[in-house]
């Protein structure tokens, strides 16, 4: 009884890893397309790279729905592509200014909101 929960409890983390790297994917995958898309990027971000991260974001996409049953490795090595083809894209919008969240704008004084004061 005891050989036999240490034998699920190795598939057990074996299926746990596994699914953490496909969430990670699809979660990068998304996040991704989602930053190249958006509206604040719009000047920051040459068309050709804007297609060039969106086209490998469908795909990436596209080989989730249609890999559903792949192993941690494979999940891993699509994330690894799809890191090659944004990460050079994203450095170069922060090497040119990216506009940062709100965070940022309050950090610069951009945005008028209301303040925490302290109560006694």
């Amino acid at each position: 009884m005891v050989q036999d929960a240490d034998k699920y409890k190795a598939e057990d983390e074996q299926q746990r890893e596994k699914i953490a790297a496909k969430n990670s994917l699809e979660s990068y995958t998304f996040n991704m397309k989602s930053s190249v898309e958006d509206e604040k990027l719009k000047d920051k971000i040459s068309d050709q790279d804007k297609k060039k991260v969106t086209e490998k974001c469908q795909e990436t996409i596209f080989w989730l729905e249609n890999n559903q049953l792949a192993e941690k490795d494979e999940y891993q090595h699509k994330q690894k592509e799809l890191e090659n083809v944004c990460n050079p894209i994203i450095r170069k919008l922060y090497q040119g200014g990216m506009p940062t969240g709100s965070c940022g704008e309050q950090a610069r004084g951009g945005t008028q909101g209301p303040t925490i004061e302290e109560v006694d």
